[in-house]
């Protein structure tokens, strides 16, 4: 049974539960009603950070344009381009004993694809929620609804696997940005 989580609620992920070795993060979304000409293109990225909260470098950030990580433990599913039907959207795997030991979260983040330009925000996005899934059993281990916070925002991140001493735990952080990708980017230490 998943555990349903609010904003700022932190849980334990391998802690007791030693066979999680790896997790499927599931992103999805609905799009309110719109009629500005525009198909909603939102993409699901994940940031590997040192210590400081920053990527050491720009490989460690993988996206639609850089789908798998070097060291093989963190890759992208492919980008959905319009977030059509039931589920997941897009799809995020991290195997969890490969990340690099310098690595100390991976933060997930959706962002809005010219949000800018198609004149589109999170106020017109329904129904967004992450969940974590046991990749070998499909078992849903965590879900966090974001509800409908962000009125101007064009890109949010949603949460975060962290290590705790030699255990990994899930953070639900829904905290939006405006500049989209690029704020994003520039958070975290990525060069655009």
């Amino acid at each position: 049974m998943a555990i349903n989580l609010q904003k700022g609620q932190k849980v334990e992920l391998t802690k007791g539960n030693a066979s999680l070795k790896q997790v499927l993060v599931g992103l999805g979304w609905d799009t309110n009603k719109y009629d500005g000409g525009f198909d909603f293109d939102l993409d699901a990225s994940a940031f590997l950070c040192g210590e400081n909260g920053k990527v050491q470098a720009d490989a460690d950030f993988v996206f639609y344009g850089n789908q798998k990580h070097s060291s093989g433990s963190v890759w992208s599913h492919g980008d959905n381009l319009t977030g059509a039907g039931d589920g997941d959207d897009e799809q995020i795997s991290v195997i969890l004993d490969k990340v690099p030991a310098n690595v100390q979260k991976i933060a997930f983040t959706v962002t809005i694809y010219e949000a800018e330009k198609r004149g589109q925000n999170f106020g017109m996005v329904s129904n967004a929620f992450v969940r974590l899934a046991d990749e070998a059993t499909g078992a849903e281990l965590i879900r966090y609804d974001l509800g409908e916070d962000f009125s101007v925002e064009t890109a949010v991140v949603v949460g975060e696997v962290y290590r705790n001493g030699a255990e990994w735990k899930f953070n639900a952080i829904g905290s939006g940005f405006a500049g989209g990708l690029a704020a994003l980017c520039g958070n975290f230490g990525v060069n655009v």
